[in-house]
């Protein structure tokens, strides 16, 4: 596709450019830039409708505010992509979420002007709290603090926690609540139904209070028919809004694709504000591009596309995805035992639970961006009699991880934690990787443990998460699709701490928990190609540890090679931790653990992170090889 002419964008090197623009001019670089967004993001794909959304507050926050000294926050910042076309990463979107190239989200090794990063939700009032305080305490170069934050992630309770504390320091800090309806699902609860009570048909709130004088900068009121413009409710807190009560000045609804009344709502917050203060926008995910516009997530990620069109470019499969197996699973269960619910933290879609609230509306819960909320809300449930099948992505779930402990473990309920995107997950990078969960729930007394090696075994999983009711149980499963195995019509539940032998060997047992059997089979037929023959086994479980697998293998082998897709402290130490305390290595076993690096791996494929990693097949052989030391030998010939 043609690149989109944009002249005005084309004369922008960085955000001091655009102060030196008229109002007029800010607005046509807007459209401009909305087009590169665009047409930048059909190429590498990645978050199309959060940025759309926010193409013009982009633009107004950079021309009114000295960035980077005055610090601009951008929450969970999947939005951020026209950000950094202004800043001096416009030449590198090509590379965006590829190895070595551009984060999909802010970093503050990539530009000064991300001054701090995110990927995880209702960070950002916190921090821009914190350079607020910085600067108070004269902490250098700091300015203005500016969290930009939406209503999604607003219903996460560390949001409240931040304006609750700005509220009591009275130091000036400004919010801007992008407001969109809209996350990647329609944000739920109380706090949704509050900002949509807040809307006006004379769109403005009174600014007196909120903006000393404000008033006199604003635009004439917003056309009759502005979306969600509705009128503000009488009889509401005494002193008008809730953000009031909790010490804010409040400014709004505003309309957050009219430049010029962002630029004057800004300029004059900038000019009066004593205090904290929030700005109430109202936009649109996926503003000015049809496709996004029209799809329900608002375009929330795609893959490359047609701009023409907003086809998106897939690569097929013949195996389906490990979520759709999980959702498809769990179907099958609470067909036949209504006691099973099912708990997400907005991403219904994300982990499949769509399917599971259309089967079973009454039974399926989104709690909202509350992680904390919802691991503790599973205990409750469990506490009631109830079935719930916690199902958050690792890296989220690290979110709730005392109310694991203190909540789940701690009082032995059997909540059943499903976890999706397990390991490395490609473009997303190291925020979104799921590399902890297996050290972080190991660890914890009567936890059951599991890592689904192929669909197949996902199913059973799910089956047995079902059937188990002695206290909590977790599966984890990666993102994208399996690996085309014959799948069972219904999942059988698994013994508890009970692995399985693949293949039959000599010599050398590789150990492997989760999804990197595949590769591990494919090092298998590598060897044999040599003449070494391993013994290939499934753990399925890192808690409780099948101790007559383990023991055995050690007892009939010279090597035991054990490989997870997790950090150290994971199943591998177990395994270390049962041999060291039986005495194993006393006898001299050779033992070797293979886990992700101590390190955050950038973005990349995930066959590259693997590979990066060093868990791939050839990475296997390799391990095998320098244990028996072949390599040295064939370095010596």
């Amino acid at each position: 596709m043609t690149a989109p002419k944009t002249p005005l964008l084309d004369r922008i090197a960085g955000p001091a450019d655009l102060r030196a623009m008229s109002d007029a001019d800010l607005g046509h670089v807007a459209d401009e830039l909305r087009a590169e967004t665009i047409h930048a993001v059909s190429r590498t794909g990645g978050h199309l409708g959060a940025g759309l959304g926010v193409v013009e507050l982009t633009v107004a926050l950079h021309a009114v505010f000295d960035t980077p000294r005055d610090r601009l926050i951008w929450d969970v910042s999947h939005q951020c992509y026209p950000h950094k076309i202004l800043t001096g990463r416009r030449t590198r979107m090509d590379s965006l979420r590829q190895k070595d190239g551009l984060s999909g989200f802010t970093k503050r090794t990539e530009s000064d002007y991300d001054p701090f990063g995110a990927a995880h939700a209702s960070t950002s009032i916190s921090a821009a709290l914190g350079f607020a305080m910085g600067r108070e305490l004269g902490a250098p170069g700091n300015g203005d603090a500016i969290a930009v934050i939406g209503d999604g992630a607003l219903t996460g309770g560390m949001a409240f926690e931040a304006l609750n504390h700005a509220g009591h320091l009275k130091k000036r800090l400004i919010v801007i609540l992008n407001d969109n309806e809209m996350s990647i699902a329609p944000p739920v609860g109380a706090l949704s139904s509050y900002l949509s009570r807040l809307y006006a048909g004379n769109p403005f709130h009174d600014l007196k209070a909120a903006a000393k004088g404000a008033v006199g900068f604003l635009p004439p009121p917003l056309q009759e028919g502005a979306r969600r413009a509705k009128e503000m409710l009488k009889g509401m807190t005494v002193g008008g809004t809730m953000f009031e009560e909790l010490g804010f000045s409040y400014v709004g609804p505003i309309d957050g694709h009219d430049m010029e009344t962002l630029l004057g709502v800004l300029r004059a917050v900038k000019s009066r504000a004593d205090g904290p203060i929030l700005i109430h926008a109202i936009t649109k995910k996926g503003k000015g591009f049809r496709p996004a516009e029209s799809a329900r997530d608002g375009g929330h990620a795609t893959a490359r596309f047609d701009v023409g069109t907003g086809v998106q470019t897939k690569a097929k499969s013949n195996a389906p995805s490990y979520t759709k197996v999980y959702a498809e699973s769990l179907l099958q269960e609470a067909a036949d035992d209504d006691r099973i619910c099912a708990v997400t933290a907005a991403m219904p879609d994300g982990t499949g639970l769509n399917l599971f609230a259309e089967r079973f509306p009454a039974r399926c819960f989104d709690v909202g961006i509350a992680e904390q909320h919802g691991v503790t809300f599973c205990a409750g449930l469990a506490a009631s009699g109830m079935k719930p099948f916690c199902t958050i992505y690792s890296t989220f779930l690290q979110r709730g991880y005392d109310q694991i402990v203190h909540d789940v473990a701690l009082q032995n309920l059997p909540v059943r934690f499903a976890i999706d995107r397990a390991g490395l997950v490609g473009a997303d990078g190291p925020t979104h990787a799921g590399s902890f969960d297996i050290a972080y729930l190991s660890n914890l007394p009567g936890m059951v443990v599991m890592a689904a090696a192929d669909e197949a075994e996902l199913r059973h999983m799910v089956a047995t998460a079902a059937a188990y009711d002695d206290g909590p149980i977790a599966f984890r499963f990666p993102r994208g699709e399996g690996v085309g195995c014959e799948m069972p019509e219904r999942g059988t539940p698994l013994e508890i701490g009970k692995g399985r032998v693949v293949h039959e060997g000599s010599g050398v047992a590789i150990l492997s928990f989760g999804a990197r059997l595949a590769e591990v089979e494919a090092a298998r037929e590598r060897l044999a190609a040599r003449g070494i023959t391993p013994t290939v086994a499934d753990a399925r479980f890192a808690k409780p540890l099948d101790r007559d697998l383990i023991l055995g293998l050690a007892r009939d082998h010279d090597v035991l090679i054990t490989i997870e897709e997790g950090a150290v402290g994971g199943f591998g130490s177990h395994v270390a931790q049962l041999l060291s305390d039986e005495g194993v290595f006393d006898a001299g076993l050779k033992f070797r653990s293979m886990v992700l690096p101590d390190a955050f791996i950038d973005q990349a494929g995930p066959a590259q992170m693997y590979a990066d990693a060093q868990l791939n097949a050839s990475d296997i052989e390799a391990k095998v090889l320098d244990i028996l030391g072949i390599e040295v030998l064939e370095r010596r010939a």
